[in-house]
């Protein structure tokens, strides 16, 4: 995909997306906008139920919305095809959940590997990039062991380096420190920060913490459907 490097990385543009419900139907998002831009974090702080979690799947492609139009390096999405958008996922975005997902019989350094061979790297090449990156998150001495045999905090940094493996332009992290303690949730952030400074990943977080939230270059909210920013 052309990269336009005047525009957002991400641009969500009219969004409307609306689910039924039995005889029901939820108005979640209703004309949202959102510009993400390379090296910026952003924090979306809204109540449960609100379409955080909508948001962030329409901005990263996993969801259509009814209308409106999703810009991917200033290219519009909405008439790609499945193969199209998986692709632009593989190569232009990183996920990052509140549960760590790491494949359970992989040590972390092959679950960190996975999303390289997919794209196609050698496996030399995905071997000598995942230890860089895990020892960037300062995890060298875990990189053979097994989820299982990792913390909480190490399995979501673990999670932190397979979402930029394939050194995506943008970062979504829904609740991405919801399951740790505060020390640990403060460290995991941390590294998130770090890497969005080194690499100018652009990153959108859902999060309920304030004080994370405080921390990042901008905060934002949805009311009525719509973004909001705040501050």
């Amino acid at each position: 995909m052309q990269v336009d490097h005047d525009a957002p990385v991400v641009f969500l543009h009219d969004i409307h997306r609306q689910y039924r419900q039995g005889e029901t139907t939820l108005t979640i998002l209703s004309g949202a906008k959102l510009a993400l831009w390379a090296g910026q974090s952003v924090a979306l702080v809204a109540p449960s139920g609100t379409g955080k979690s909508t948001l962030l799947h329409i901005a990263g492609l996993l969801e259509q919305p009814d209308s409106g139009e999703v810009y991917v390096n200033g290219a519009p999405t909405s008439t790609l095809s499945d193969a199209e958008r998986t692709q632009i996922r593989r190569t232009d975005i990183g996920f990052v959940y509140q549960s760590h997902r790491l494949l359970p019989e992989f040590s972390a350094l092959e679950n960190v590997m996975l999303p390289q061979m997919i794209r196609g790297l050698s496996r030399k090449e995905t071997v000598q990039r995942s230890r860089e990156i895990l020892a960037y998150l300062g995890l060298s001495e875990r990189v053979t062991h097994r989820p299982a045999e990792l913390s909480g905090g190490e399995q979501q940094r673990v999670a932190i380096a397979r979402a930029v493996a394939n050194a995506p332009r943008v970062l979504f992290a829904d609740e991405p420190t919801g399951n740790l303690d505060p020390h640990t949730a403060a460290h995991v952030f941390n590294a998130l920060m770090q890497l969005v400074r080194a690499t100018q990943v652009a990153m959108l977080i859902a999060t309920h913490n304030m004080e994370l939230a405080n921390m990042m270059d901008r905060r934002v909210s949805l009311a009525d459907g719509q973004v909001v920013e705040l501050d």
